[in-house]
């Protein structure tokens, strides 16, 4: 099984550097972004299946980000998180793709478990892709028969 790749974007090195130490410490591969612009380009070039994304950041914010990566990469899990948690933002989060929301300081193995559920969330999504897919190249049993008659 594919081993899950969390991007952790916040404008604050400190609680990067913690969360991914942290992250890392629990078997995960996470890679960090200081902007939500930083973010939309590492995304080009790297696999993620769970965004963990900061509300408040200069520049980008955290809901623009949100839509950028929901409109490029909509399988990409998204979770906010913010130290300054509004209902309007979670709110706003939420309906624009959002998985979860959880306030700063969070503790890890909330945070764990709420990326493994994004990711198995994406997981399902990703399996109904490929069986829809399949049903699309497969012919059925008719279609066979109407071509051996032919």
């Amino acid at each position: 099984m594919e081993k899950m790749r969390i991007m952790l974007v916040d404008d604050e090195e400190r609680f990067l550097q913690t969360t991914q130490k942290l992250l890392a410490r629990k078997g995960m591969d996470v890679i960090t972004a200081a902007s939500g612009s930083e973010a939309m380009d590492k995304l080009i070039m790297e696999n993620v299946h769970v965004v963990i994304l900061d509300v408040k950041m200069p520049g980008m914010d955290g809901i623009a980000t949100l839509k950028a990566i929901k409109s490029r990469y909509p399988l990409i899990e998204v979770i906010m998180l913010t130290g300054h948690a509004t209902v309007e933002s979670a709110v706003d989060g939420l309906k624009s793709g959002a998985t979860d929301y959880l306030m700063k300081p969070t503790d890890i193995d909330e945070l764990v478990a709420k990326a493994e559920e994004a990711y198995a969330k994406r997981k399902v999504l990703e399996e109904k892709i490929r069986v829809a897919q399949s049903r699309a190249v497969q012919k059925s049993p008719r279609e066979i028969l109407r071509e051996t008659k032919k």
